[in-house]
């Protein structure tokens, strides 16, 4: 069973980062400032792959801190840096570990919160091999995070501008970030099976796009696959409570699905938190066919091993204004139902 909790006590490092921050509720909104958790807050859920339980505690950090996962079930509690120089394994997802070989797997779905919470600089302590994968989404860590809240820091934000296009290709996979004003992640999928078959979709995410269009969509899996996964040390902690199961004719979870397209969603999710283990948010397009963790984390490889490709930048407060200028005129400019076409483009093909 997986819960939510928060601490009874805001921590210490807390009171350290709260002189020249400022409080923001709004977890979709995004700042010139980095942001940070404004208190600590927990919860418990099963590994994914371990099938073991464990406890996640989000807390504040310092600016400049980036995102760190905390091993607190271990000796000296180790840390390990969220970063694409960090991820040592990609097998069903993404693994960060150090150079002592301690390791914390499935971090994509909370990397992924972090993203679209704009959160800079965060501890994520967990006492066990992975994190929890609460719902098989992102949205239970959206929500841990608007409990405890968001606050700004004296400290600019800074982004990783895409400069030229950077492509990587094997087989009939492909993964490539190209330059753009904003961070659109676009998706493409094409599964040998009728209930997913072949689905296309591309968010921009922005105007918290990504908690509404994408944080609900969860992973998925064939029914077919179960004991062969399981056999190699995967999928333990799997079930109907964190992941969409595909049987040979239908979806086998009582409610179906969270959208009509929900797995290919849920894959921009996954690119969404592969991406941001760049050490930042990204300043450009990305677009995948039939792309995982292990292409996206090549992609990012390939992306700092040439320097000409990218740069740091600072978020200035007039490009705040002018984003939002542009975000204002475009939900002006659309209808106010809220309708999925108010956010994304999408193909969906059978």
């Amino acid at each position: 069973m997986n819960h939510i909790g928060a601490a009874l006590s805001g921590s210490e490092s807390f009171d350290a980062l709260e002189s020249g921050s400022t409080s923001k509720s709004d977890v979709t909104a995004f700042s010139c400032h980095q942001m940070t958790l404004s208190r600590s807050i927990s919860c418990v859920g099963i590994g994914l792959h371990s099938g073991a339980s464990v406890r996640l505690t989000l807390k504040p950090a310092a600016p400049g801190t980036g995102i760190v996962f905390r091993r607190v079930d271990l000796e000296g509690a180790p840390e390990i840096p969220a970063r694409w120089d960090h991820v040592v394994d990609t097998t069903m997802c993404s693994v960060i570990g150090n150079a002592d070989g301690v390791t914390v797997g499935t971090v994509e779905h909370l990397m992924a919160a972090f993203a679209g919470c704009h959160i800079d600089n965060a501890i994520a302590e967990v006492d066990g091999p992975e994190v929890p994968v609460m719902d098989g989404s992102s949205q239970p860590f959206v929500f841990l995070i608007e409990c405890a809240g968001v606050i700004e820091q004296d400290a600019p934000r800074r982004l990783i501008e895409i400069l030229k296009p950077v492509r990587l290709e094997d087989g009939d996979k492909m993964a490539e970030l190209v330059p753009s004003s904003t961070f659109t992640v676009g998706f493409e999928i094409d599964f040998d099976h009728h209930v997913i078959s072949r689905q296309r979709i591309v968010v921009e995410l922005v105007n918290g796009t990504f908690k509404k269009e994408i944080a609900r969509a969860r992973t998925f899996g064939f029914a077919r696959d179960v004991e062969k996964l399981q056999a190699a040390g995967l999928a333990r902690g799997g079930s109907f409570d964190n992941a969409v199961v595909i049987g040979e004719d239908c979806v086998l979870n009582q409610g179906g699905l969270r959208y009509d397209d929900e797995f290919v969603r849920h894959k921009v999710l996954d690119a969404v938190g592969d991406l941001y283990l760049a050490g930042a948010t990204i300043k450009g397009d990305f677009m995948g066919v039939r792309a995982g963790h292990n292409i996206n984390n090549r992609l990012l490889r390939a992306l700092f091993a040439d320097e000409t490709a990218w740069r740091w930048v600072t978020l200035e407060e007039d490009e705040i204004a002018v984003r939002a200028e542009i975000e204002e005129e475009d939900m002006i400019s659309k209808p106010a139902s809220g309708s999925y076409s108010e956010v994304v483009e999408v193909s969906t093909q059978a």
